[in-house]
């Protein structure tokens, strides 16, 4: 999109965007998003993102995002374990590994810088 927009995050159509077998450690968690606007560079991307429940491992990007339904628990690697849940507001730095133990499915909205 390159013009200012809005969208109705609860009810925004995803797809897939399916996991590597090596970040799942539990369950069967099933990922699914929508990137709604990108830079002409790519250097910047917002979207919606989605996960079911599950525990899975990720390397994070520079993101700010916004929980707007569900629950989690992301670990991050030698720092705090954060928990995320409606209406909560989480920055995650570029580099950091992370586990996220998914207790109900969790949409959110982000910003990621690359």
């Amino acid at each position: 999109m390159t013009h200012s927009f809005v969208l109705h995050i609860p009810d925004t159509e995803l797809e897939p965007e399916p996991l590597a077998a090596e970040q799942i450690v539990s369950g069967t968690p099933e990922v699914t998003g929508k990137v709604v606007w990108e830079s002409e560079d790519g250097r910047q991307v917002r979207g919606v993102w989605q996960i079911t429940p599950g525990v899975v491992t990720d390397t994070e990007a520079d993101e700010l995002f916004v929980v707007i339904s569900g629950s989690a628990t992301i670990e991050v690697e030698g720092g705090p374990t954060l928990t995320v849940g409606p209406g909560d507001m989480a920055v995650l730095r570029e580099g950091d590994r992370t586990t996220w133990t998914v207790h109900e499915t969790l949409r959110k909205a982000y910003a990621i810088n690359l």
